[in-house]
């Protein structure tokens, strides 16, 4: 990797300046769009006390559902619990942190981050133990809650259908989900994608991430695993 040019040909060279106690933001919704690879080296690598900020945990065994197995995640940010068994009783036992946060406020506190506003008012959460210390003002005869943005993930892990090697980042159909916003919101942000192009190969039209936010691009493998199977008997 020089210049320009974001690919790298591993994953140690992908998550170099990964250590213990960080925070990391992982896009994806529920299984869809997930980073595999990067989590998987992520978990491979042992580091502990990781906060991670990602909508949901994956299921047992699979996404960072791998990351609770080894025990490496001390604080989980989401909204969403899902299907993982081990994500609740972690939670139940008080061995993980869980901040649950109600969806569109997580999007938009990570998006917050990426576009530099430390704040934002919404109506979301008002009168609840959501807005428990915040502070609330009064707009047109509706109360609001003040969320603030994240810092800045140490490590953004996202998943993208094409880059070029310049970084800039095509998503398919619903895997956009919310990689597109945690790719704006890392001092490190590392895409794992599907193809790489040559520069200009790309339709500049259709880049949904600028390359200027992507640090470091690899090419992946996907089992796109499905959540939820429902087939006729």
């Amino acid at each position: 990797m020089s210049g320009l040019d974001k690919v790298v040909t591993s994953y140690d060279e992908a998550l170099n300046g990964l250590t213990d106690n960080m925070l990391l933001m992982v896009g994806g919704f529920g299984l869809c769009g997930i980073p595999e690879g990067l989590i998987d080296k992520v978990a491979a690598t042992g580091v502990k006390g990781l906060t991670c900020i990602s909508n949901n945990a994956g299921v047992d065994g699979f996404g960072l559902g791998k990351l609770l197995e080894k025990r490496q995640i001390k604080t989980m940010i989401g909204s969403y619990v899902g299907e993982n068994k081990l994500f609740e009783e972690l939670f139940l036992s008080g061995e993980m942190e869980v901040i649950l946060t109600p969806q569109g406020t997580l999007a938009e506190k990570i998006r917050a981050t990426g576009a530099g506003i430390p704040g934002f008012y919404t109506a979301t959460g008002y009168g609840t133990k959501i807005a428990e210390g915040k502070e609330t003002k009064e707009f047109d005869g509706r109360m609001y809650v003040l969320e603030e943005a994240y810092p800045k993930a140490d490590f953004a892990l996202v998943k993208a259908w094409k880059a070029d090697r310049y970084g800039n980042l095509v998503f398919r159909k619903t895997a956009r989900n919310f990689n597109s916003m945690i790719a704006t919101a890392g001092k490190c942000t590392v895409v794992e994608v599907e193809e790489i192009v040559e520069a200009g190969e790309l339709d500049p039209d259709l880049i949904h991430v600028p390359g200027i936010y992507v640090h470091r691009v690899i090419k992946g493998k996907f089992e796109k695993r499905i959540e939820q199977r429902t087939v006729k008997s």
